[in-house]
């Protein structure tokens, strides 16, 4: 359980989250994430990284039960800002990054795949940002960069999901793949990519990151400002308590 890496070929690094049983992260796990990506990017060797997890979901965001178990606001900081460093670290990766997404990809999940720079998906892939219905908000910023403007504020007000074909159809998924498929798919682009110039490919990703028309670290930030404001408020809390028992907020 936990963070792990592999280099299973030339020039790619595989990243892997395993968090049982959907992994929601804890606050460490985040750290950890951005560390391992950090790691990976640093190696010269390296010139692209596979962010993958195991299990049936590739993320279903920050640990809703380490948050409860807390009675006063130093994990709702914590997962602030191990959110915001795990995401930093996909997309300032010195060399791109391609998510393997399987299952479900939720709440910080969408701030991963978000901040990647391709997604390879399986056919039963899920995206959506419950974070209204958990008393949280943020990672508006990266489902805007994975859906047009207005279908973003849909899911977002409503807390709908959308597979991965939909993402595939809006041009945001790469590829959609059977589920047994997904590690190859995901290597496969990784290796294509891997095998052009090292030191071009980090000067193409820092090009790539300059021109982007927002900047994502300072409107997630913008963003968890809000989640904090609804903590101290008592709004968060009295949403978060009804997780998981099929009430509404």
């Amino acid at each position: 359980m936990g963070v792990s890496t592999a280099s299973p070929v030339a020039g790619v690094h595989v990243v892997t989250a395993d968090y049982p049983p959907v992994n929601a992260l804890p606050v460490q796990g985040w750290h950890d994430l951005a560390d391992a990506v950090r790691a990976a990017g640093r190696d010269p060797a390296v010139r692209c990284v596979v962010l993958a997890a195991e299990g049936r979901g590739f993320n279903a965001g920050v640990d809703i039960k380490e948050l409860q178990r807390d009675p006063g606001h130093s994990t709702l900081l914590g997962a602030n800002r191990g959110c915001a460093d795990a995401f930093a670290a996909v997309y300032e990766c010195e060399v791109p990054v391609v998510a393997a997404v399987q299952g479900h990809c939720l709440g910080g999940g969408i701030g991963l795949v978000g901040n990647a720079d391709a997604v390879v998906a399986c056919d039963d892939a899920v995206f959506g940002l419950p974070e209204l219905d958990r008393g949280a908000l943020g990672a508006a910023t990266h489902l805007a960069r994975l859906v047009p403007q207005h279908l973003m504020r849909t899911l977002y007000y409503t807390s709908r999901t959308v597979t991965a074909q939909e993402l595939h159809r809006h041009g945001s998924v790469w590829q959609v793949v059977p589920r047994a498929g997904l590690a190859t798919a995901a290597l496969e682009l990784a290796a294509e990519i891997a095998r052009k110039d090292g030191d071009l490919i980090r000067l193409a990703k820092a090009a790539i990151n300059g021109i982007d028309p927002v900047d994502v670290r300072r409107a997630y930030r913008f963003e968890q400002g809000f989640t904090f404001e609804a903590a101290l408020s008592g709004t968060a809390a009295r949403v978060r308590d009804t997780f998981g028992k099929g009430e509404g907020p």
